[in-house]
């Protein structure tokens, strides 16, 4: 489940055998256009490029451990662990991850999920969970968006829909399929070093060229037959919003209902319209939310089309028989499952989130902040989640997590654990680094586990 248009995962190519020999035609042409742009830009070589710092540094003072308290239920949190086991056992064992400068293999990950998992089962008490961490895992701490640790925690959650599986007077905005003339490029086959691996654009049958932006979409009279709608709601603003979380649920009026996930974008970079409003005064910086741009955009009808159009880019979904799900391809836990920038924090891990939640009354006002300390799984990402210093919490469906995600712009820290290497009767897997922790490769078997098919609700 990817926001803002949910998520930059590596896309699909699903193009014809008559589209792909097309592409072959005119790719070199395409690519060498590429080529001369960037050269003319006068970027530097990537040996010249300053290595960025490691985004985790380990904790070796355990004085500087924060006490591992959670706020939660812990049935949630065992729902979380299993989700990521389930992603990492899809991959070849020696995968490696990387915390900073240290690097575990995929076994090594699922031996350390599974150890957690087997501890948390047994409904410890705050103390023992405390002192397992301390005994068998190795701690690192996100050092945020400056160096000092600061991470700006936002929210979002799974919008639900009013909808029709066919277009009817009241039913009249489309939620589209990926279109037929969808092409991604793929730069990085190419030897094309540059930081945007893909380029998005469409097919016309002799090139490919930039996809249209929001308003072309919306106006293009071939839009339905060229990206056929899989369902019809009648809220905009909510449709605009679901592309923002990139995932949800579209209700029919029979009781039926479809889970509905980010396929792919036009490629256009984002904009924001709370900060366009925020600019040209209509809203105040200190009382934006999502909340705020509904009831701004219900007040000025005549201004939504200008406003939604301003961010020029635009998801297509798919369907799914589960959901929502996230970047990893796994259903997402309410309260437990956090995006990340995947290029610099390691996905399916364990961490350890202190931030801020807010309290919320009968009328869904926000009345004041809490703090909140919980595990969390890294399980997905999105486009505005950029660096360590971002984390972004799934909060589920319903009016909190709707509120929640609307309001919560709260700075905390984060922290990721993975089992010591040789911890467990010697279970290792653990690949060492220049500077990292002394470890020793062996094999191992995760214990077998019990699934957990329900996801727990947030209170």
């Amino acid at each position: 489940m990817h926001h803002p248009g949910r998520p930059p995962c590596p896309e699909r190519e699903e193009t014809s055998r008559s589209t792909v020999h097309g592409l072959r035609r005119t790719l070199p042409l395409f690519i060498l256009t590429v080529l001369l742009t960037l050269s003319c830009a006068g970027r530097p070589p990537a040996m010249d490029r300053k290595r960025p710092a490691p985004a985790l540094v380990p904790v070796i003072d355990m004085e500087s451990y924060p006490d591992f308290s959670d706020d939660m239920l812990l049935d949630g949190l065992l729902h979380a662990i299993d989700r990521s086991i389930d992603y990492l056992e899809r991959l070849p064992p020696g995968r490696l991850f990387s915390f900073g400068t240290d690097t575990y293999t995929a076994a090594h990950m699922i031996l350390s999920l599974t150890r957690f998992s087997e501890f948390v089962a047994k409904q410890p008490s705050p103390a023992e969970i405390n002192r397992f961490i301390r005994r068998h895992y190795l701690l690192y701490r996100s050092i945020g968006s400056d160096g000092s640790g600061r991470v700006l925690f936002t929210g979002y959650y799974e919008p639900v829909l009013a909808g029709s599986r066919h277009r009817t007077r009241v039913y009249r905005y489309p939620v589209h399929s990926r279109p037929r003339d969808h092409t991604v490029v793929d730069l990085s086959r190419f030897g094309i070093d540059t930081p945007r691996k893909t380029l998005i654009g469409r097919y016309t049958g002799q090139r490919v060229i930039p996809y249209y932006e929001r308003k072309e979409i919306v106006n293009d009279p071939d839009i339905n037959r060229t990206a056929p709608p899989i369902a019809w709601v009648k809220d905009r603003v909510g449709l605009f919003f679901l592309q923002i979380q990139g995932s949800g649920k579209i209700v029919f009026e029979d009781g039926g209902s479809i889970n509905i996930h980010y396929h792919c974008t036009n490629g256009r970079p984002y904009r924001s319209i709370g900060k366009l409003l925020i600019d040209e005064g209509k809203i105040p910086r200190e009382e934006m939310s999502m909340q705020a741009i509904r009831a701004y955009l219900d007040a000025h009808p005549g201004e939504i089309d200008d406003i939604l159009n301003y961010n020029p880019s635009y998801v297509f979904f798919k369907t799914e028989p589960d959901g929502p799900l996230g970047f990893l391809n796994v259903r997402l836990t309410p309260g437990r499952s956090i995006a990340v920038d995947y290029r610099q924090l390691p996905v399916s891990a364990l961490g350890f989130a202190a931030f801020q939640k807010p309290l919320i009354d009968t009328a869904g006002r926000v009345t004041g902040w809490v703090p909140a300390t919980r595990f969390v799984l890294a399980q997905d990402t999105g486009g505005a989640i950029r660096g360590p210093g971002r984390i972004d919490i799934f909060w589920g469906d319903g009016p909190y997590a709707e509120t929640a995600a609307g309001h919560m712009k709260q700075q905390g820290s984060i922290y990721f654990l993975v089992l010591k290497p040789g911890a467990q009767a010697g279970d290792g897997n653990f690949t060492q680094s220049q500077q990292g922790p002394a470890g020793q490769k062996k094999n191992s078997t995760p214990h077998s586990r019990t699934e957990r098919a329900q996801v727990p609700v947030l209170p």
